[in-house]
């Protein structure tokens, strides 16, 4: 049987970073806490916290904390009527970094709860699905995860852009193997495989790209903007720059749709109802619709 105030404890020290933070939280002493994931670690029998620093939970301590997420959620389901859950749930969930910059956070305060926020590439968020540390991610796999429900939200369509300056400068020769070998692209990170997808779809064949790593949306379009490099932007995130000229198309008719689904775990359905509505909503007014 799980000891749950130990892995309240656990919880609080994954999420706030420190020992003491915890013992702050949860209203009794650091060592207290400490005893606490001692205990927890010697019944399951593994570590549960590299102590770092920085802090941060294992494998194992990151299920178990998304379990315990998890039950707290699922309390919050039983009503007032049966006494509710004794601590505010926290919803774990995995959203790639450009839906949260342009429509996903919109809907965010439907959760039913403190949220958790997991970012990572769509095209990677479904291994945190599987390994059971989110309640629910937005994929770019249709699915759906065993265990899981999967909605499809729309495709969100990617334009390789660069300012016209930058453009005269290093493409003037045309967009080639050539020009695109020497001229500087822009990654979000080493996750990011958009720039070698298009590359490959438009150009043909695989090309090592010299790129800066600018692992932010809203700096990744500003770093195309000032002519660091160029880079595959979602539309509805460059709408104004295409509109204004400050930013054009390396090729025309050269959109790199992705498609999108939200794949919530299946237990869970029920309490993130609202929340998945709220996502379904968001997504249908900012999205193309996915083909049928």
């Amino acid at each position: 049987m799980i000891d749950y105030p130990a892995l309240a404890a656990l919880a609080e020290v994954t999420r706030r970073g420190s020992f003491e933070a915890a013992a702050h939280a949860l209203g009794i002493t650091q060592p207290a806490v400490s005893q606490r994931i001692k205990t927890l670690e010697a019944r399951v029998g593994q570590v549960l916290l590299d102590r770092g620093p920085p802090i941060t939970p294992t494998s194992a301590g990151q299920r178990l904390v998304a379990h315990l997420d998890q039950v707290r959620l699922l309390e919050t389901g039983l009503g007032d009527g049966i006494g509710g859950a004794s601590k505010q749930a926290v919803l774990r969930i995995a959203v790639n970094a450009d839906s949260l910059a342009t429509w996903a956070v919109a809907a965010l305060p439907e959760a039913p709860g403190l949220l958790d926020l997991v970012i990572d590439d769509q095209d990677h968020a479904e291994t945190w699905l599987r390994s059971g540390q989110v309640s629910a991610a937005i994929t770019a796999q249709r699915g759906p995860v065993a265990g899981c429900d999967s909605h499809g939200l729309g495709a969100m369509d990617y334009i390789a852009v660069a300012t016209p300056e930058f453009f005269a400068r290093h493409f003037r020769e045309g967009v080639t193997p050539d020009t695109l070998r020497r001229a500087p692209a822009i990654t979000f990170n080493s996750k990011d495989g958009l720039q070698d997808l298009w590359v490959r779809r438009h150009i043909g064949g695989r090309i090592a790209l010299p790129t800066h790593l600018i692992p932010s949306s809203e700096a990744f379009a500003q770093a195309a903007r000032l002519g660091m490099g160029w880079g595959m932007n979602p539309e509805t995130l460059i709408r104004d720059d295409l509109r204004a000229g400050r930013l054009i198309p390396l090729l025309p008719d050269a959109a790199l749709p992705v498609a999108l689904y939200w794949q919530v775990a299946r237990i869970m359905a029920p309490s993130l109802s609202p929340l998945t509505q709220a996502i379904r909503r968001k997504a249908a007014a900012a999205l193309r619709p996915l083909p049928r």
